[in-house]
């Protein structure tokens, strides 16, 4: 089996990325995948997976027959322990290279400085327009754009999510509360849980023994306490109607955010945060992360609105592992976007060999990933 592919960077992640087409060849996604990226292995010694949450991951393209709706896509998280694909929420990262995708191959046609391209995500049903910088009308010779967390410049890639709120659940606050009581590891937990962009659980780091004054020593403090972490998250999966039991909550959501207001000495952001990827520590943020925490801090009686006050502008800057993100809202044509920009970069353009022979109907699991 030849698979035609496009590995690209969007953001803080790597992706690689499929046109639906080229993947109908009579497997099951679920089976085809993990099999692609090497799965299941730590390693991933026999597949294009990057052995970590932030590399193996997967964008699958449809040219859609919605008018208004320029690109549709699926997103992957492909297990690398399991043989395994999460189908439950987007990557915003990964988000960053579809319109660049559309340009590269003449889906869309550059129009002006920024083009616009609207596209949707079938596992959530969220819009999200992509504002792609196109000097002149044509994307730049040499990417020049720089963000925190990628040492070399991409394509600008503005990502705007509409009317965020309740994608995945139905509302942006799943139990009705601003905040909700966790006991977990013994001790009881103070938490907001927020869906938008992706959903979210955050938790106070200064009830996890984390010095607020201190950023750079959280990463240790939460390497010790994952598992406390993780029965809080699946618990707060129970709460927000995503799973059934914790047994059965997914690795990937909701998504867990640890935050602290700055200490007075800092300077350039307004929230420090960590945010967990597959039960581990971000290098960065989860980009659909960062819409729920941006609405949160923005929703009176959340945790993280009691860290950030009622003063807060247009944008919002969180304070990442990787440096400063800052995201925006704004009001178009009666709704609200709430985005962020990132950098995005066609690595390579390649034909997989998978030699096996797996599963039955790629196309059908593909249509209840989309559903």
């Amino acid at each position: 089996m030849k698979i035609e592919a496009e590995w690209m960077r969007g953001g803080t992640s790597k992706c690689w990325v499929f046109e639906a087409e080229h993947l109908g060849g009579g497997a099951s996604l679920d089976s085809l995948l993990p099999r692609v990226f090497g799965s299941p292995d730590s390693r991933q010694i026999d597949g294009v997976g990057g052995a970590t949450s932030t590399t193996s991951k997967a964008v699958i393209l449809h040219r859609p027959d919605d008018d208004d709706i320029d690109v549709d896509f699926t997103f992957a998280q492909v297990g690398i322990e399991e043989a395994s694909v999460d189908w439950g929420s987007n990557c915003g990262n990964c988000s960053a290279v579809v319109g660049l995708y559309a340009i590269e191959k003449g889906w869309v046609v550059p129009s002006g400085d920024v083009t616009r391209i609207v596209t949707r995500n079938t596992n959530t049903g969220q819009i999200i327009v992509q504002r792609v910088a196109t000097p002149a009308g044509a994307l730049p010779i040499v990417p020049d754009a720089q963000m925190p967390g990628v040492p070399f410049p991409g394509y600008r890639v503005g990502l705007g999510f509409h009317d965020p709120a309740g994608k995945t659940t139905g509302t942006l606050l799943p139990t009705g509360s601003v905040t909700d009581t966790i006991t977990a590891g013994g001790t009881r937990w103070t938490v907001s849980m927020v869906d938008a962009g992706a959903p979210v659980v955050i938790v106070r780091a200064e009830e996890l023994g984390l010095d607020a004054d201190r950023y750079d020593s959280w990463q240790a403090g939460v390497e010790l306490q994952l598992d406390t972490l993780d029965q809080i998250r699946r618990q707060a999966a129970v709460r927000m109607g995503l799973a059934p039991t914790t047994a059965q909550a997914a690795r990937a959501i909701p998504k867990l955010a640890i935050a602290a207001a700055p200490s007075p000495a800092e300077d350039g952001s307004d929230i420090n945060v960590m945010m967990l990827s597959m039960g581990r520590p971000h290098p960065a943020l989860a980009i659909t992360g960062s819409i729920a925490l941006t609405l949160a801090a923005r929703t009176p009686g959340t945790v993280l609105h009691a860290m950030t006050g009622s003063g807060l502008g247009a944008t919002l800057k969180l304070r990442t592992p990787a440096g400063v993100i800052e995201t925006w809202t704004e009001d178009h044509d009666g709704a609200l976007l709430v985005g962020v920009d990132r950098t995005a970069r066609s690595i390579a353009t390649t034909i997989i060999h998978l030699p096996e022979a797996l599963g039955t109907a790629a196309e059908a699991s593909l249509a209840g990933a989309t559903q």
